[in-house]
């Protein structure tokens, strides 16, 4: 049993979901930072520091560390030599 699937009306779908999350998150935004203007004021001397004590932690999170905490592939990569022996 196989199941066609129209491909263009799924990813016009996700299309539009997606238009619509970002329209909301826009709006959404624009009032959190309206209401909260006097909040942000106080921290808008220190915005630069904080983007560059971000830049480490982003780097950090985002990357894994490059994978040199994985040592998995090396591991099936060895096991692959020694079978092949």
């Amino acid at each position: 049993m196989e199941h066609e699937h129209d491909v263009h009306s799924d990813a016009r779908s996700r299309s539009k979901a997606n238009i619509a999350l970002i329209v909301f998150l826009v709006i959404a935004a624009f009032f959190l930072i309206t209401e909260h203007q006097a909040h942000l004021a106080g921290w808008f001397p220190y915005w630069p520091y904080l983007l560059l004590l971000a830049c480490p932690l982003m780097h950090r999170f985002m990357h894994g560390g490059h994978g040199h905490r994985s040592h998995g592939s090396r591991d099936a990569a060895n096991e692959t030599a020694r079978e092949q022996k």
